[in-house]
């Protein structure tokens, strides 16, 4: 399982050598920062992306408030736990980075002696893109473009190969997916109970939710027919 890739003639080797090619043409400063943003930042933005989401909903605090949260609350679970799904799976491919068995790769990050495939990167950014397009379609859009540059930052720093992120991406889908019934069932009774709470409720709804004459501030969400949630599962 270790040589899924060791062919030049590849066409996963063959893409992974076109888009790791840009990394040599592009300026020094132009690559540090794809370091940083592969490695670090885009994370950021996927959470920062989420408490936006929260934000939002929370000061939108119609009565689907609380199932929006639960899906908010399990956008990052799911992450955890595709991550955990992947950890046999890379053990058992054993798949090494592409820079170990492929010359003349432009590494942009050093320190990396775990497996390739799957990419945590690539797992963790799309279940949480993905648990976000649950609980909202237009942030859940935002997620997955941010999961999607992410993969693209991986294979340009030269530390995956093109598949090692499309199976990230598959592994978070499926893990954010599949497992949501079971979660919004466990985890909305939950915020239900929080939301009843006198001071923890303002974790769901903020003060001024719900007053007359205010709007709901949920992206997406429709004036005409508010008891309509933007869920999309």
């Amino acid at each position: 399982m270790a040589g899924l890739a060791e062919s030049g003639s590849n066409p996963d080797v063959d893409l992974l050598y076109d888009i790791n090619g840009l990394a040599k043409d592009a300026p020094h400063w132009f690559d540090r920062g794809m370091e940083f943003v592969g490695e670090y930042g885009l994370l950021l933005a996927m959470v920062l992306l989420v408490l936006w989401c929260w934000w939002t909903v929370r000061r939108g605090g119609d009565e689907n408030a609380a199932p929006s949260v639960a899906a908010l609350v399990w956008a990052p679970l799911a992450a955890g736990v595709a991550v955990l799904v992947n950890v046999p799976i890379r053990g058992f491919v054993e798949r090494p980075r592409p820079f170990v068995d492929h010359q003349g790769l432009d590494v942009l990050v050093s320190g990396k002696t775990d497996f390739s495939f799957v990419s945590d990167h690539a797992t963790l950014t799309m279940a949480i893109g993905v648990g976000l397009f649950v609980a909202n379609r237009k942030f859940g859009l935002a997620g997955i473009g941010i999961a999607l540059l992410e993969g693209f930052c991986r294979v340009y720093m030269g530390v995956h190969y093109p598949t090692d992120v499309i199976g990230g991406f598959a592994l978070g889908t499926a893990v954010a997916l599949l497992l949501s019934p079971l979660a919004m069932a466990l985890l909305t009774p939950v915020m239900k109970a929080v939301e009843r709470s006198p001071r923890a409720g303002r974790l769901i709804r903020s003060r001024s939710a719900g007053r007359p004459g205010r709007e709901a501030l949920i992206p997406g969400a429709r004036a005409e027919h508010p008891e309509e949630p933007d869920l999309a599962a």
